[in-house]
């Protein structure tokens, strides 16, 4: 698995490329962590992701809570059919802001 942050004045993008469980998650779940504890809105791009196990989605869900106590945004982008069909089989598709690309994303806050 490898994740890639970009950060700019505003955001943070974690890009997450491969398999997301229980021996990754924990990596995951640091840069989405220290993302937010910088005061980024945090935008995940899983557009790369081809499984994503429940630690993945625990570290997602972690992180999303974080966000919204913080009142920071944080959105899925890019959504892979393989991690979007995990997302639907917990529901939370209808929990997490999920966006086709990062543009949409961005124009959504505004």
């Amino acid at each position: 698995m490898n994740v890639t942050t970009t950060r700019t004045d505003r955001h943070a993008v974690v890009a997450l490329q491969g398999e997301v469980d229980l021996q990754t998650s924990p990596q995951v779940r640091k840069e989405l962590l220290q993302c937010l504890g910088e005061a980024f809105h945090v935008f995940v791009d899983l557009a790369g992701v081809t499984y994503i196990d429940s630690s993945g989605v625990a570290s997602l869900v972690e992180a999303f809570q974080l966000a919204r106590k913080n009142g920071t945004r944080f959105a899925l982008v890019g959504v892979s059919d393989a991690a979007l069909r995990v997302l639907q089989l917990a529901r939370l598709d209808r929990v997490f802001a999920i966006f086709p690309s990062l543009d949409d994303a961005i124009a959504a806050g505004r």
